[in-house]
């Protein structure tokens, strides 16, 4: 007889209790955005049942991947409906940048990318 494979779903579990210990030592909040990425995974569980030619844990991150890159997704779609936008064409990634005339903005979202530069204005 054969021995009975774990599921994907006890896997995860498993993995979760190994990283006990780490997560016992992380701040509070630290504590509960990788309580948010393991609850990403579980979502996925189905998915990794079926990537047999991957290792578990490798399939679970690339869950918490996905599910994190949809959130950023979704905030840029927000964030195109709330400020005048148009794409990067740039990066050629369609990552919306606001506009630097006429809308107040700035397109940098309030990082200097040269620090130098007030003092060369002085």
């Amino acid at each position: 007889m054969g021995k009975t494979l774990p599921t994907a779903t006890q896997i995860l579990l498993d993995e979760e209790q190994s990283f006990g210990r780490f997560r016992r030592a992380l701040r509070r909040s630290d504590q509960l955005a990788l309580d948010d990425l393991f609850a990403a995974a579980k979502q996925h569980t189905a998915a990794a049942q079926l990537s047999s030619h991957a290792l578990p844990f490798e399939v679970f991150l690339l869950s918490m991947l996905l599910e994190e890159h949809k959130e950023v997704r979704r905030l840029r779609e927000r964030i195109d409906t709330l400020l005048p936008m148009h794409t990067n064409h740039n990066t050629g990634s369609g990552f919306a940048c606001a506009s630097a005339t006429g809308t107040g903005v700035d397109p940098g979202f309030g990082f200097d990318d040269d620090p130098k530069k007030e003092e060369r204005n002085e």
